[in-house]
């Protein structure tokens, strides 16, 4: 109950603060008492809910309900900061003309706030505010195909030119128009790679939820196959579960569900793909994620019976996991592909010149491809998206990786 109280009061803080802004240029009562009605039914729509909501209680209703809230605050919240900074002014100057001018200013002595700060403040909301509001209607289903080129010097002869295609974070329990889901498989299998691999969260919390797109996914289509790991949200363990048989029966379902749609399941094992008499291992282990996220992941038992010089491939949804402990790992994982992250679905992004968004302060790697040591990931940034029921400049995406033999020329 209490962190509602202050939720709703920080809420009504901005909401009077932005107010201002609205209020200085706006001289029609009516659409003054627009601003309060749509206002009150949008926080109201949210608290009642997802007051004293079960986590795996929350739909597609509660999305929405949370993402007119964020369509709203943060607008709200830039006309607060712009309203501040005038106030930075405006404050100085009246406590000014109280001591200056005392009676003669006949207790008026705050300035009038300025139309043409107030206007620059609602142009400058605008933006994020359209924007939240396209992310929400297009954005999440604005699948996007990333094409890198990595070269390896020790990349057997016969995988010279060969492609992946890495599809993460499918979280089938958010989605709500099927034909766009099936157009981004129709994309997926467009680009005729030789492996599709899938690197964890296919549900919200239930495996339940993949149920109504297992006949979308499993036209899922590539020469050599499917493989797939798990992510923390598959464990289901984001739900309060009657027992724990319960539980361990949602992660088999799920095990099954992956199996009939095609993917070869990777629990901490490993396969070889084999052409012309040469091999790369694919190594798959399960969710290690640093801080509180499940570490089941055993790297060591996953490559047990692979050789220290086999060119790898690791599946890993953290990539956390990556940071933390392959890097450094004797083996030399050449590659790895993560996703997790999803680009917090939100921020700014330049192909090949720019990209930011807030997630970059939890984590160090957290959209595309990085180096170190000899050694790449790519963060793939999801297919899907969770909680919030949009994309805002951090677009669902389709990776295709293409091995090359050799080194990279200018």
């Amino acid at each position: 109950m209490l962190r509602w109280i202050i939720f709703i009061l920080l809420f009504g803080i901005i909401d009077v603060y932005a107010y201002q802004a609205f209020k200085t240029i706006s001289k029609n009562q009516w659409l003054n008492i627009l601003y309060w009605v749509l206002s009150i039914l949008v926080l109201g729509n949210f608290v009642f809910r997802l007051f004293n909501l079960n986590r795996s209680d929350f739909g597609t209703p509660h999305a929405y309900a949370f993402g007119f809230v964020v369509a709203l605050m943060v607008p709200k919240i830039i006309l607060l900061m712009s309203m501040f900074a005038e106030d930075i002014f405006r404050v100085p100057h009246a406590i000014y003309r109280y001591f200056t001018e005392g009676e003669a200013a006949k207790g008026n002595y705050m300035p009038s706030r300025r139309a043409f700060i107030s206007k620059v403040a609602l142009g400058l909301a605008a933006v994020p505010f359209a924007s939240i509001l396209y992310g929400i209607y297009k954005g999440k289903y604005n699948f996007k195909v990333l094409k890198y080129t990595l070269h390896f010097e020790d990349l057997p002869t016969a995988f010279d030119g060969y492609k992946i295609t890495q599809i993460s974070d499918i979280h089938s329990g958010s989605f709500d128009n099927m034909d766009k889901v099936k157009y981004g498989v129709d994309l997926i299998n467009e680009q005729q790679s030789d492996l599709i691999l899938f690197t964890g969260d296919m549900v919200n919390n239930k495996a339940d939820e993949m149920k109504p797109y297992v006949d979308v996914f499993n036209k899922l289509n590539a020469k050599d196959g499917l493989y797939s790991v798990l992510g923390n949200h598959d464990y289901g363990d984001y739900v309060k579960w009657e027992s724990k048989e319960a539980k361990r029966k949602n992660l088999e379902d799920l095990k099954a569900i992956q199996k009939e749609v095609g993917f070869d399941l990777l629990l901490n094992e490993h396969r070889f793909i084999e052409k012309n008499g040469e091999r790369i291992a694919l190594i798959g282990v399960e969710n290690w994620g640093a801080g509180g996220f499940k570490k089941a992941g055993d790297l060591k038992q996953a490559s047990a019976a692979v050789d220290k010089d086999d060119f790898k491939i690791l599946m890993s949804h953290d990539p956390s996991h990556w940071e933390k402990e392959v890097i450094y790992d004797d083996y030399h994982y050449h590659l790895t592909l993560s996703g997790h992250t999803h680009g917090m679905q939100f921020g700014i992004e330049i192909p090949g010149w720019f990209k930011w968004s807030p997630v970059k302060w939890r984590y160090k790697y957290w959209a595309g491809i990085y180096e170190e040591l000899g050694q790449f990931i790519n963060v793939n940034r999801g297919f899907g998206y969770l909680a919030f029921p949009g994309r805002v400049g951090i677009w669902p995406e389709i990776t295709v990786i293409e091995l090359k033999k050799g080194t990279k020329t200018a």
